[in-house]
């Protein structure tokens, strides 16, 4: 298997299935940092089985049986009507009588299994439906970088297996459903060559309606694939247009029916493709059928003349070659479905791939404290599928136990800075040590339990507000003191204050008694999470205020700036971002970044006096507060 810079297209016909069975049991898959072609003569099925079978392996054996068990008595319904017919023609009651009861007993006892298996497979596919979602959801968060979450040729990859993951359980049963099928169409297919083996033939006039049943799922699939930018896009704009957040804007812009007139060309672009292609196949399709029924009116009428069959051989012709073309309907069907699940599994075992090449390999130790601090040596970083360096050769020394403050203009590079430092990323070039050891040998979820912080792009967790703060610190998330601490220390009391239940009130106006807060106060709760933290080495204040007025913002990091000195014990290194240069004065290191390079480093006095940039852009941002 080999790596390209763009996905590959998916499997094309049904031979995959088998393929993937046949080499279960052996093969590797190998990842590289660009996106794989999803995986084609892997044993994708059996790995997904298994996962299934490793959750529930009680429930798969017996939906597996039941599948196979209810295709007997709905099997031998010609079996009972050729018995009837001759059982009348020849003046036979014991035929009558075997007709009548296997009849009855073939009516309920599919009746009787098709609703055991309904229950038993329902219980299956909430189940092993869990386990997969979960295994999904685990997958992607223990790859250490977030890459595959901002890249559009990963997105669109995952938008798929995320559209298909809670349905993944759906190819168990329509596996079962097929072998079930399969089991129909054999007995059905020895009954009717009961009455002549030339009969056989019927098979082979069988056989196009599979091909081209196989046949159109994966041309539909492949389309589908090329069109998951626009199913993305329309959904994005049908949540702008639906939801919450973004309907002030909406509104007083006016933007409304011109996002109508955009999701509908989205959906368009999306769906025209997809319905193409679905009446092309269709005609073939129906060619198929029109093939196979010319076939079976055969059949009846050699049955009748040729072969001279009795009325009970016809009747079980009739009868059995109709059910035949069902079975093959639902052979097909069911291959079908298998066929759209194996592409869903085939991308779920490149996200295994994919996490397990990304797997954090990293054997260093992180210190209990810093004794020198953070080297960045001559790095760069572009952030995957852009030409622009988003930092290009920074070299600077963070020294241990300081308070750093990072400015810039926007764009400058001064939250990609703080996504190298917390292993979001690796440079592209150069490296990143703490105190001399590379920041790419120590393992990153170790790395993190020593960090804390706030980034600009914070996320709203619509907890109560004790564990929406709590959650900082996981393993305090009740400890009410604590997060009380939190609160204080990041200047959050009066959010807090307002709360109609101060730290039990539900955040979040979608929920019962949930509130809703400003932008601001997200943040606050936000910095305050980033504040539960205690022992850390490396705290990271991305524009944590940014919502707040210049003056506010200047009393916050002073505040910041005396906690931090207060905890230089451990060596604890603090970096406080912004793009307003008149409130970071306080900071023992200043970096002044712009067009994403260091273009100064020192004390506000130190650059005050060198006249430079910063002093520049001081003074210009300076008047504008006067």
């Amino acid at each position: 298997m080999t790596a390209t810079t763009e996905p590959q297209a998916l499997p094309r016909t049904l031979p995959t299935l088998w393929r993937s069975m046949r080499l279960a049991g052996g093969g590797r898959v190998t990842a590289t940092t660009e996106p794989q072609a999803l995986p084609r003569t892997l044993p994708t099925l059996w790995r997904s089985m298994r996962l299934a079978y490793e959750a529930e392996p009680k429930l798969i054996a017996l939906s597996f049986g039941m599948a196979l068990l209810e295709a007997v008595p709905d099997s031998l319904f010609a079996v009972w009507l050729l018995l009837l017919a001759d059982g009348f023609s020849q003046g036979s009651q014991g035929k009558i009588l075997a007709g009548c009861v296997g009849l009855a007993a073939s009516g309920v006892g599919s009746w009787a299994l098709q609703t055991l298996a309904g229950r038993i497979q329902r219980t299956f596919r909430m189940r092993v439906g869990a386990t997969l979602e979960g295994h999904v959801a685990k997958l992607q968060a223990q790859v250490p970088t977030i890459e595959h979450q901002e890249r559009p040729d990963y997105l669109d990859r995952l938008s798929v297996l995320k559209e298909q993951a809670w349905q993944l359980d759906h190819m168990f049963l329509a596996l079962f459903s097929m072998l079930g099928a399969a089991l129909r169409l054999a007995i059905t297919l020895g009954l009717v060559m009961s009455v002549h083996p030339a009969m056989v033939v019927l098979l082979a006039f069988a056989l196009p309606t599979v091909w081209v049943s196989a046949r159109r799922s994966a041309v539909s699939q492949r389309v589908y694939e090329d069109v998951a930018p626009y199913e993305r896009r329309h959904r994005h704009l049908f949540t702008l247009g639906t939801t919450q957040a973004p309907g002030k804007e909406v509104r007083l812009s006016r933007i409304g029916p011109d996002l109508v007139r955009r999701r509908r060309e989205a959906w368009e672009s999306w769906y025209a493709p997809l319905a193409r292609t679905r009446w092309h196949t269709a005609w073939w399709q129906a060619a198929s059928w029109c093939l196979f029924a010319a076939a079976l009116v055969g059949a009846v009428v050699a049955t009748a003349t040729v072969l001279s069959g009795t009325a009970g051989e016809v009747l079980l012709v009739v009868t059995a070659g109709s059910r035949l073309s069902q079975y093959v309907a639902m052979t097909a069907g069911q291959a079908d479905f298998v066929r759209m699940w194996l592409d869903a599994s085939q991308r779920l075992v490149w996200l295994e791939s994919y996490a397990n090449e990304h797997r954090d390999t990293a054997d260093g130790v992180v210190p209990d404290r810093l004794s020198d601090g953070i080297v960045l040596d001559h790095v760069s970083f572009r952030y995957p599928g852009t030409d622009r360096w988003a930092l290009e050769d920074v070299s600077v020394t963070l020294p241990a136990g300081s308070v750093i403050a990072v400015v810039g203009d926007n764009g400058a590079g001064k939250s990609t800075l703080m996504k190298l430092l917390s292993r979001f990323y690796e440079p592209a070039s150069g490296r990143i040590t703490v105190d001399g050891v590379d920041l790419a040998r120590l393992p990153a979820s170790e790395w993190r339990a020593r960090m804390a912080g706030a980034y600009q792009d914070f996320f709203t967790f619509e907890f109560p507000a004790s564990h929406s703060i709590g959650v900082g610190d996981l393993p305090r998330v009740d400890d009410r003191p604590a997060v009380k601490d939190a609160v204080h220390r990041a200047g959050a009391d009066d959010v807090v204050a307002r709360l109609r239940d101060g730290l039990d009130t539900q955040l979040g106006p979608t929920w019962d008694d949930g509130v809703d807060l400003s932008f601001g106060q997200w943040q606050k709760v936000a910095l305050a999470r980033g504040f539960m933290r205690d022992g850390t080495l490396l705290q990271v204040l991305d524009e944590p205020t940014a919502a707040l007025d210049a003056e506010t913002e200047h009393a916050l990091f002073e505040s910041f700036s005396q906690q931090a000195r207060g905890g230089a014990g451990a060596g604890r290194i603090t970096i406080l971002v912004s793009h307003r240069f008149s409130t970071v004065r306080m900071a023992d290191l200043i970096l002044v970044l712009q067009g994403s390079r260091l273009v100064e480093v020192g004390s506000h006095e130190d650059l005050m006096a060198a006249g430079g940039t910063y002093a520049e852009l001081y003074g210009i941002q300076a008047k504008a507060y006067r």
